[in-house]
C-alpha cells in the first residue's frame, strides 16, 4: 500500500503542473466566462445579473450578429472544402517518387509555417490591393481591376484564399495517410484496368476517409476561431460593408472596442455551442463514409474523441483569456489565448 501510494504520488506530482495550469488557466476562467454571460458587465462597474438578455439580443436585436454568423459560416463551407481539397491534391503530386521529393514538401509546408502570422496577412492586403500584383496579372490578361476591398463578396473570396494558401498541415497529414495504402491494391487495380479516377474513387479515397475525417474536424474548429487575417486585413473594422466581420472579429470588437464583457462572453458560449454541433454532425455522420479496414476505429478517431471535448471547452475560455491579455491581469493566459488565435 504504501509503495503504490508513492508511486501514484510520483506521478501526480509530475502532473501537477498541467492540472494546475488546466484548473486555474481553462476551467475556471470558462466558469467565470459563462457566469459573465448572464451579466451585464463594462469592466468599470460590477456586473449586474441580467439573465438571457444577452442571448436574447443576438438573435432578435443585433442585425450585426446574425449577419457576422451568416459570414462565419459562408467562410467555414466554402474555406474548409477548397483547403482540404487542394491539400490532398499537394499531397498526392508528393506522394510520387522524384529525387527533389523532401525539398518540394519543405516548400509547400512552409506557408502553414508563417500563415497565420500579421506580417503574412499585411502580404496578402498587399498582393490584393488596387496596385497589387493579383490586379496586375488580370491587367495583364485585360481584365479591368477588381476592388477587393470595396466588394464584401470579393473580400471575403481573399479571406478564404488565404486560409486555402495554409494547407501545409493538412498536406502532411495526408501525405501520411497515402503513404499508408498498400501499392498492391494499386496494382492489382491497374492489372484489372481500371483508370486513374476509378482508382482515386474505389481505392484511395475510402482508405484515406479517417484521415479526411481528422482534418475534418480539425480544419472546422480552427475556421471558426480565425481571428488575425480578418483582423489585419479589414484593419480591425471587419469591412467592407461588414464583409469580412467573422465571428471571432465581432466578439472581439464587441469586448475590447464596447466593452460589452457580458455580452462577448454570451457570444463566445454559442461559439462553443455551434463548434460542437459541427463536430458532433461530422462524427455522426462519419459512420456512414469513413472506412475501417479492420471494422474498429482508426487511431485519428480516436485521437479526436480524446481531445476533442479539451479542444471544444477549451476555446470557450478565448474572452476570459483575452480579458487577461488585454489588460495585463497575468501573462499566462495570454500566452494560451494566442494560441486559439
Amino acid at each position: 500500500m504504501g509503495q503504490r501510494l508513492r508511486k501514484n504520488l510520483t506521478g501526480y506530482a509530475f502532473i501537477s503542473p498541467f492540472i494546475i495550469g488546466f484548473l486555474c488557466f481553462t476551467l475556471v476562467p470558462m466558469a467565470i466566462s459563462l457566469y459573465l454571460s448572464f451579466t451585464k458587465y463594462n469592466l468599470f462597474a460590477p456586473p449586474r445579473w441580467i439573465g438571457f438578455d444577452n442571448y436574447i439580443k443576438m438573435f432578435t436585436g443585433d442585425p450585426k450578429y446574425v449577419h457576422s454568423l451568416k459570414v462565419t459560416l459562408l467562410y467555414v463551407f466554402i474555406g474548409v472544402p477548397l483547403r482540404l481539397g487542394f491539400a490532398l491534391f499537394v499531397a498526392m503530386i508528393l506522394n510520387t517518387r522524384s529525387r527533389m521529393v523532401g525539398a518540394y514538401r519543405t516548400m509547400y509546408y512552409l506557408p502553414s509555417i508563417i500563415g497565420g502570422s500579421v506580417a503574412v496577412s499585411i502580404m496578402w492586403r498587399n498582393i490584393f490591393s488596387d496596385t497589387g500584383i493579383i490586379n496586375g496579372m488580370l491587367g495583364f490578361f485585360g481584365l479591368g481591376p477588381v476592388s477587393w476591398f470595396g466588394n464584401p463578396n470579393a473580400a471575403l473570396f481573399m479571406l478564404i484564399t488565404l486560409s486555402v494558401w495554409q494547407f501545409g498541415s493538412s498536406m502532411l497529414i495526408f501525405l501520411a495517410g497515402l503513404k499508408n495504402i498498400s501499392g498492391e491494391m494499386y496494382e492489382a487495380a491497374s492489372v484489372d484496368g481500371a483508370s486513374f479516377l476509378r482508382k482515386f474513387f474505389k481505392i484511395t479515397l475510402p482508405l484515406l476517409s479517417s484521415v479526411i475525417l481528422f482534418n475534418m474536424v480539425m480544419q472546422t474548429i480552427s475556421a471558426f476561431m480565425t481571428f488575425v487575417p480578418a483582423y489585419i486585413i479589414s484593419k480591425g473594422e471587419g469591412g467592407p460593408m461588414d464583409g469580412t466581420m467573422l465571428y471571432s472579429l465581432y466578439l472581439f470588437r464587441q469586448a475590447f472596442m464596447f466593452n460589452n464583457m457580458g455580452y462577448a462572453s454570451a457570444m463566445a458560449w454559442v461559439m462553443l455551442l455551434l463548434v460542437g454541433i459541427m463536430t458532433g454532425i461530422l462524427f455522426k455522420t462519419s459512420k456512414s463514409w469513413v472506412f475501417y479496414e479492420s471494422g474498429e476505429e482508426s487511431e485519428p478517431w480516436r485521437t479526436i474523441k480524446s481531445n476533442g471535448l479539451s479542444i471544444i471547452f477549451s476555446s470557450a475560455g478565448l474572452l476570459l483569456s483575452c480579458c487577461t491579455r488585454y489588460f495585463g491581469w497575468s501573462s499566462a493566459p495570454s500566452r494560451r489565448a494566442a494560441s486559439y488565435l
